[in-house]
């Protein structure tokens, strides 16, 4: 194929054609390490794309350690991309797919394009779609020494990054098959990748590179950093003996010495601002690309209101605690907790959840506080927001509990059978690249949701018929309401039997919606 910077050699493997490793910026080393993206630098012959690249710099530690990349590198800016067999490349192309840009997870600290759960030959062949999925620059990326970009890192350069991938597909996603025209593109993402969607809707400078959005276990509550990034970058530059306004010094270190220096500021966290113990490094409120709080954004209506807008409600709550508190937490300590996150509303947050447990040990009461301030509610009352103000938005939950956890989990970070982004394997049907076994049962849900998923992104609709052929138009799958107060708030509960229904603790975050 040949690409705006040269030509590249793909593979064609089961499913798909398959690009790996193909650069869409600039290596981000020496003197730009903590630059914004650069161009490609054209390339004469022919770019080997058939094996991916390193994934971008990070710890391996924790639950995600198996799970790890093998090769990490600062030089990471590259994309995937996976194309249905059924186009042929080797002819001028008439006719376009909608293209589904995936952007990964990892708490911005950890994660990779080319993770085995996000292989995207299956989506691609079965949703008749482009597939590309990025690397992007994680803790690296966000990095805030000070405020002149000339002197000092001012963060945020990992969402540049995607939105440099962004800007690649429309400059040459065409070649491959791909519709450049509407343009009809996805973004689509969960966890840390969910809330870079959430920014891309946010930042006018991402408007013109994407159609609609899918947000997957969007955290909406984690706070992303203000002033204390600059803090935070002053005890990293502590850790390598350099000062915090030598760039040239930060420059001279090698990248295992960052990287070291950065996973030991993380356990650094303000006591005042709690929260931020599960997201230390990531985007920064800079008042010019990312000017609010994601969940400020969407119910004040400073979004892209005209993009349909596919999101879930999450029940995660239990793995952010868990993660955090390995020892049982008592009713005292809880509160304390508790007063230290949410402050002069603790009182009443206490009155609310202390009669429903009774346990000595109050992780459980912790979970699910977290999993409704920081997933469930925000999420309700974001879509809510959204469509008081025009926008279409349908809304699900995941609520399928595997046929074997144990090797699920192996998948995703999971505690007492709650995985999150346990949909993926479904999502991307890439359970048999990760070595594990779904029952029939699992099978067609994966399948149905594959429909689902591929008529979103051929028509903005989950329930769409246009267009669909074989296996999802004979399912006659249960109809998607859009999300509304004349549907009657429904959402779709995608399960083995899956079904629309009424949301779940609607009284619980009619409570948060209260308190405000």
């Amino acid at each position: 194929v040949l690409t705006k910077d040269g030509q590249i050699r793909g593979l064609t493997l089961d499913k798909a054609h398959v690009f790996y490793g193909v650069p869409y910026a600039g290596p981000p080393t020496g003197a730009y390490r903590w630059k914004s993206p650069r161009p490609v630098n054209p390339w004469s012959g022919v770019y080997d794309a058939t094996s991916p690249r390193a994934a971008c710099m990070q710890a391996c530690t924790g639950p995600i350690t198996e799970e790890c990349p093998r090769h990490v590198s600062e030089d990471c800016l590259y994309l995937n991309v996976f194309v249905p067999l059924d186009v042929n490349l080797t002819v001028p192309l008439w006719t376009h797919l909608p293209v589904l840009v995936w952007i990964h997870g990892g708490d911005f600290i950890a994660g990779s394009a080319s993770k085995p759960l996000y292989d995207g030959r299956f989506l691609s062949n079965f949703t008749h779609t482009v597939v590309v999925s990025m690397d992007y620059r994680l803790a690296f990326g966000f990095l805030v020494s000070g405020k002149d970009p000339l002197t000092s890192a001012v963060g945020n350069y990992g969402i540049l990054d995607q939105q440099a991938a962004l800007l690649w597909v429309q400059r040459n996603i065409a070649v491959f098959g791909g519709d450049p025209g509407k343009p009809q593109v996805t973004i689509f993402g969960e966890s840390a990748g969910a809330q870079s969607v959430s920014l891309h809707l946010m930042m006018q400078s991402s408007a013109p590179l994407f159609r609609q959005a899918v947000l997957q276990s969007l955290p909406f509550s984690i706070p992303l950093k203000t002033h204390d990034a600059v803090k935070l970058g002053k005890s990293f530059a502590r850790q390598t003996n350099c000062s915090v306004s030598d760039l040239v010094c930060l420059l001279s270190l090698s990248a295992q010495d960052v990287l070291a220096a950065q996973m030991k500021t993380a356990k650094l966290v303000n006591p005042f601002r709690f929260l931020e113990v599960f997201e230390t490094w990531g985007p920064f409120v800079d008042g010019d690309m990312i000017r609010e709080q994601a969940v400020e954004a969407f119910q004040k209506g400073h979004w892209q209101k005209d993009k349909p807008v596919l999101l879930t409600t999450s029940e995660e709550g239990v793995l952010f605690v868990y993660a955090v508190f390995n020892k049982p937490v008592s009713a005292v300590e809880s509160t304390v907790y508790i007063t230290a996150i949410f402050k002069q509303h603790a009182l009443r947050i206490l009155h609310k959840y202390l009669p429903l447990y009774h346990d000595a040990d109050r992780r459980n009461m912790l979970a699910q506080i977290v999993t409704d301030y920081i997933f469930l509610c925000p999420a309700r009352h974001s879509a809510r927001s959204g469509v008081a103000s025009g926008s279409h938005v349908w809304m699900y939950v995941f609520d399928h509990v595997t046929s074997d956890h144990r090797v699920w989990s192996g998948l995703s970070f999971c505690y007492q059978h709650v995985c999150h982004g346990a949909e993926l394997p479904f999502v991307f049907n890439s359970a048999q690249v990760a070595n594990v076994s779904m029952t029939p049962a699992e099978r067609l849900l994966s399948n149905r949701m594959l429909c689902y998923w591929g008529a979103w992104a051929h028509t903005g609709d989950p329930s769409a018929r246009a267009g669909q052929t074989g296996f999802c138009r004979e399912q006659r799958l249960p109809l998607w309401p859009r999300y509304s107060d004349t549907s009657g708030w429904l959402l779709m509960n995608l399960t083995v039997r899956s079904h629309a229904q009424v949301g779940t603790r609607e009284h619980i975050c009619d409570f948060w919606d209260k308190l405000g």
